[in-house]
Formats: structure tokens, sequence, C-alpha cells
């Protein structure tokens, strides 16, 4: 399993950590953020396929940012997915 971690950008939650392994989420952790959601997405997310989780919460909008919690989770395991794939 390996261990990753993300600075975010314009969400209250200003950094995002989670593990891989074989493709599936493990250890989703939000340091800030609405507790109560961002407690409920790494629950939900606990085991789920990293790619089709990126595809449900890609372009996730909170408050008119652009962006949100969810959506910076889907971004960071997006970049961690391109970047294993490029060291093959």
């Amino acid at each position: 399993m390996q261990d990753y971690t993300i600075q975010t950008n314009h969400v209250c939650a200003k950094q995002i950590s989670f593990s891989l392994e074989n493709g599936k989420l493990h250890n989703i952790k939000f340091y800030g953020g609405c507790p109560g959601n961002t407690l409920a997405i790494s629950k939900l997310l606990e085991g789920a396929d990293a790619v089709k989780t990126v595809q449900i919460l890609k372009g996730n909008d909170c408050g008119g940012k652009g962006t949100s919690c969810a959506d910076q989770l889907a971004r960071g395991i997006e970049e961690t997915l391109s970047q294993m794939s490029e060291a093959i």
C-alpha cells in the first residue's frame, strides 16, 4: 500500500491524504474542511475504485468556488494515477 498527500487549493481542507493499493482507495483523511462531510466522504470511499471515484467526484463545486474538497480529492487521485502510469 502506498501513501499519498496532496495540498489543496481554494477549499477549507488544507491537505488530503490517502492510500492506494491495487487501484483501491484507503485511509482517506481531510485536514480541515467540514468535519461531517469529509468524514462521510472518507467512510463512503474506503475500498472504492480510484478511477471510478475520480469520475464521480471530479468537478463537484462548493459555493461557486469552481472546486470543492471532493473535487480536490478527485484531482489528487487523478494526478497520482497519472504519475504512477508514467513511472511504468
